[in-house]
């Protein structure tokens, strides 16, 4: 824990979230400044006593996740060139390949038949993402609307702390479209950007990967479980490029999934209709199945740019290509993967995703997807223990 504090020194915002002691984290800010080099000792240090400390199997696990992701933090730091496929390796326990422009030309074909109009598919793609924007005034109402609706869901399938709050806010000048900001206490503040365009259809996405049953609900129960009843302190600090945020990620991003389930776009479309927020809940839901392919290629992108040696010209005309984007937000995206601590993480929405969607999809027959999600909100799993499983499934 002290360890990933002192990473925040060196870096600010490595530290997501931190939710132990206050004087803990006042007596590291109070040390010499940490230098890469000597972060690296101490994260090699660790890992090799760890193999002696007698912790139970899943807990030291997690913990050599952690420790080899800020060895590997601290190489880098240090002015140590470390490939992208080994960084993301040593930060989320999984390989990275180019995915097959085959399987994004079917998708594209999918879309083809769904899509209204004649012209040029990026076109009529643009122009159904348009009809289907939030107005900037009626954004926060309908996040709030969505809110406490996968609320309900999530409290009666999942189970929430009997007081817990998320607070949401709206933002500008941010490389991402949402955040969430654990604050303890079972207390989230979620940012939007506002710089964005946020489709009706997608916000139930953002809500439920920020709040219900996403980052917020992890926060929460395993502050509740493993933090309040097993006294497991190191997860009251969140650290980015370490295993937990794949894992963490990747469920997030099956919250619609977990909550809903299949229909989640008439759901969707009846809440925001109350508002007087009006668009095609069945077809915003086979065209999000179409184009669910496509989100492999931004990290097509950060390949490219880091491990092939492309420019971001290059890398744009890719991302419009196939993710059939505008200039614009291919911009936006590429802003996200050059940035110098986020660079790599756009690996884990993608291989979040595909890991965890393949282990939902493989448990037990007499086992529910909800049995299984809590698996996920409850357990210091990481990418590597999933893999496992999978393998023996």
């Amino acid at each position: 824990m002290r360890l990933g504090l002192r990473f925040d020194r060196l870096e600010p915002g490595f530290v997501d979230a931190y939710t132990g002691n206050p004087a803990v984290r006042a007596k590291v800010a109070d040390e010499p400044a940490p230098t890469p080099s000597g972060l690296r000792d101490q994260a090699r240090t660790l890992l090799r006593e760890l193999d002696s400390a007698a912790l139970p199997g899943d807990r030291a696990d997690y913990l050599r996740g952690q420790l080899t992701g800020l060895e590997c933090t601290a190489r880098k730091m240090s002015g140590e060139p470390v490939g992208f496929v080994d960084e993301v390796m040593a930060y989320f326990q999984v390989d990275v390949v180019l995915g097959d422009p085959a399987v994004y030309s079917a998708a594209h074909a999918e879309l083809d038949t769904l899509l209204p109009g004649s012209g040029p598919l990026a076109e009529r793609y643009a122009a159904h993402r348009r009809r289907e924007e939030c107005p900037s005034a009626r954004l926060e109402a309908a996040v709030h609307a969505l809110s406490s609706a996968l609320r309900d869901r999530v409290r009666g399938r999942y189970g929430l702390p009997e007081v817990e709050t998320v607070r949401y806010e709206v933002v500008t000048d941010k490389p991402w479209s949402g955040f969430n900001y654990y604050e303890g206490g079972f207390r989230s503040r979620v940012a939007i950007n506002a710089d964005l365009p946020h489709r009706l259809s997608q916000l139930p996405h953002l809500v439920a990967h920020e709040s219900y049953p996403g980052h917020h609900t992890e926060h929460c129960r395993k502050e509740q479980g493993l933090v309040g009843r097993a006294d497991r302190t190191e997860h009251t600090v969140f650290l980015v490029n370490t295993p937990e945020c794949l894992m963490a990620e990747g469920l997030a991003d099956l919250g619609v999934q977990a909550s809903v389930g299949e229909g989640w776009g008439p759901w969707s479309a009846e809440i925001l209709g109350d508002l007087g927020l009006r668009f095609d809940g069945h077809l915003a839901e086979r065209i999000a199945a179409a184009a669910a392919p496509l989100s492999r290629v931004r990290q097509d992108a950060a390949v490219l740019l880091h491990d092939r040696g492309a420019d971001a010209g290059e890398v744009s005309a890719y991302l419009q290509r196939w993710s059939l984007v505008s200039a614009e937000r291919a911009a936006q995206q590429i802003r996200f993967l050059t940035d110098p601590l986020w660079r790599a993480y756009i690996c884990t929405y993608v291989e979040g995703y595909d890991l965890l969607s393949r282990w939902l999809a493989a448990r037990p027959e007499e086992q529910s997807v909800a049995d299984r999600f809590l698996r996920l909100l409850d357990e210091p799993l990481t990418p590597r223990a999933v893999l496992d499983e999978l393998r023996v499934a």
